[in-house]
């Protein structure tokens, strides 16, 4: 999705072969990528001679959360279901004292991404980092005023 979002700064489109390379993945993973992607509207995909891939929205329309639920898909609820063992279902689904924390977490997480752009992201890793703490003490001074 970054690659994409640096090439909308240029108007280009990149092919499957250009996001594997820029990336270090398949081919066949890239094609994978793009196709959910696609599919939940994140990317469209244009034919022939300049065809290839491209942000279906600004990057400053595209924030981290909706990307992750994408290409996670892991629901909150589902991740008990995950980690059963050997059994069908946890043996703590009736009186769970971690699935709260692990909620929180999620919930925090979520917030945290919903907060972050694709055009957030195209700087050097430092001014990102200056960013993303700049956003972090803006939401603590909103929340203390509340």
């Amino acid at each position: 999705m970054l690659q994409l979002a640096r090439a909308q700064a240029t108007g280009e489109t990149l092919t499957l072969s250009q996001i594997a390379g820029r990336e270090g993945i398949s081919v066949a993973n890239a094609g994978k990528l793009m196709w959910i992607l696609n599919k939940a509207g994140l990317v469209q995909s244009q034919r022939g001679i300049k065809g290839g891939y491209h942000l279906a929205r600004p990057a400053s329309e595209i924030h981290l959360n909706q990307v992750i639920s994408v290409l996670d898909g892991q629901r909150v609820d589902s991740h008990c279901k995950s980690y059963a063992g050997v059994l069908d279902a946890c043996v703590h689904t009736g009186d769970c004292g971690i699935r709260p924390v692990i909620v929180e977490l999620h919930q925090i997480v979520a917030n945290a991404l919903a907060g972050i752009t694709l055009s957030q992201l195209l700087d050097t890793e430092a001014n990102v980092d200056a960013t993303l703490h700049q956003i972090q003490i803006t939401k603590q001074r909103t929340e203390q005023r509340a």
